[in-house]
């Protein structure tokens, strides 16, 4: 998205390692984030495991949760793996929307596409998908996950106070930002799957 790159695997459903962490009636969705020491200018070394990456791991967990039918899959294990390679703003949404990708490919049963957006408010204007330099200018910003069809909300973040008229506008725009993105989800997995059928046929 932008100068923001992600990479994600999915693997699963596979035997739960844990078997204390198992459920006979869903399957257990774990995710790891982190993001790779050269995603940004600083070249940070990073702590595996750190507050920010573990609060990170448990949104993408929880708004992946939401549409992945997990009663159909019950005894069993689906991990996501979450990688930056280069931050410019927007990481927590291209993480989710990447993931939604990874978890289509990997056949995955899903109830509905999840796609994520953010959109800020700087010097009075509404923007969609900040990049660093505006996400770093202070201003708050609202971060939104939908299960597009459904037309339901799966995750809302905001890291600042907003008045309600401003916040509506604001939202709204991630809103749409969310399902601009996932019509071009949907046409890339149609490609995709038109390409693979085009090979069966070959």
């Amino acid at each position: 998205m932008g100068n923001t790159r992600v990479i994600v695997a999915v693997y699963g459903p596979r035997e739960v390692q844990n078997k204390s962490q198992q459920n006979n009636n869903q399957a257990l969705v774990r995710c790891e984030y982190s993001m790779a020491n050269f995603s940004t200018g600083d070249r940070t070394r990073r702590q595996k495991g750190d507050r920010r990456s573990t609060e990170i791991s448990l949104v993408i967990r929880q708004t992946m949760e939401a549409s992945i039918l997990t009663h159909l899959m019950p005894r069993s294990q689906i991990d996501i793996f979450v990688q930056v390679l280069q931050a410019d703003g927007g990481t927590r949404s291209a993480c989710i929307n990447a993931a939604t990708l990874a978890l289509a490919d990997a056949g995955i049963p899903m109830r509905d596409i999840v796609t994520s957006c953010t959109a800020g408010y700087l010097c009075s204007t509404p923007l969609l998908d900040l990049n660093y330099v505006e996400d770093s200018a202070g201003g708050p910003d609202v971060t939104v996950g939908i299960l597009s069809k459904m037309d339901k909300v799966t995750l809302l973040q905001m890291d600042a106070k907003l008045p309600m008229d401003i916040f509506e506008n604001v939202m709204q725009l991630a809103i749409e930002g969310c399902k601009a993105i996932a019509n071009y989800i949907r046409e890339v997995l149609l490609e995709n799957t038109k390409q693979l059928e085009s090979r069966r046929g070959g």
